[in-house]
């Protein structure tokens, strides 16, 4: 008998974690999401002061629901997803860093239709050189030569796609096991996912624990870039609501 998905998902990250060799105390400020949206946390250096905290311009009319899910995502990050990454951390970098690279170039079809559906012409053209490149010199993805010639992903998904034509953000929303959203965006995921090839290669048990593998090897990889931005933040909440609209704004304007 087959398990259904979020067991077989929850099964396999805690004998992940059972072979860990290195402890973390819990932190009141810990990590906010288990999601692809720390990509874009990036180019922090873009703005002038990370710790501020400004207003910006968002509904939160669910708020006391998306603290509750913050907390929730706060505590599934520190008590399995992360000590399972520090687990994985046995596997060499440059192998880990491979099947980053593998997932993202196999995620070209999202990159390049969200950059033709913007006219940005030029930026679908570049991604489908670092496609056919990246498949081929880089052996079916798991290298990244593309970017080693100055040819680098746009990261561009159809949140930002609606938000170019006007669309605005609608409500804020934190979405469990995902993190920060909008209305806008989390319909944007939906579509994303239909454009995604690997979500018609599997079964949705397989894609579970896959996607689950992912997201546990990109936190491995990642040197506590949350932990070091909100350590001076007087309410992380806040801080990652306000810093998340930022800088999809600013994604949405280039």
């Amino acid at each position: 008998m087959r398990l259904p998905g979020y067991l077989f998902v929850i099964l396999l990250l805690f004998c992940s974690t059972a072979v860990a060799q290195e402890g973390i105390s819990p932190d009141p400020q810990a990590q906010e999401a288990f999601s692809d949206e720390w990509d874009d946390f990036d180019d922090w250096e873009e703005f002038e002061d990370p710790f501020a905290v400004e207003e910006v311009t968002i509904a939160d009319p669910l708020e006391r629901l998306n603290r509750a899910t913050f907390w929730f995502n706060d505590r599934f990050y520190f008590y399995l997803l992360k000590p399972t990454a520090r687990a994985y951390r046995i596997v060499p970098s440059p192998a880990r860093q491979s099947v980053q690279n593998f997932f993202s170039n196999i995620a070209f079809p999202v990159r390049f239709i969200n950059n033709t559906l913007q006219g940005k012409f030029a930026a679908a053209g570049n991604e489908t050189r670092r496609f056919l490149l990246n498949s081929t010199v880089g052996v079916a993805g798991l290298f990244d030569p593309a970017t080693q010639h100055g040819w680098h992903a746009s990261n561009e998904d159809f949140g930002q796609t609606l938000g170019h034509y006007g669309a605005g953000g609608g409500f804020y929303l934190v979405i469990p096991f995902i993190g920060p959203s909008t209305l806008r965006d989390g319909a944007g995921r939906i579509v994303d996912y239909y454009l995604a090839p690997l979500n018609y290669m599997l079964e949705w048990e397989e894609l579970l624990a896959v996607r689950s593998y992912e997201a546990v090897n990109d936190v491995s990889l990642d040197d506590d870039t949350y932990e070091k931005l909100i350590e001076q933040a007087i309410d992380p909440y806040l801080f990652i609501r306000n810093a998340f609209i930022q800088r999809r704004q600013a994604l949405i304007r280039r």
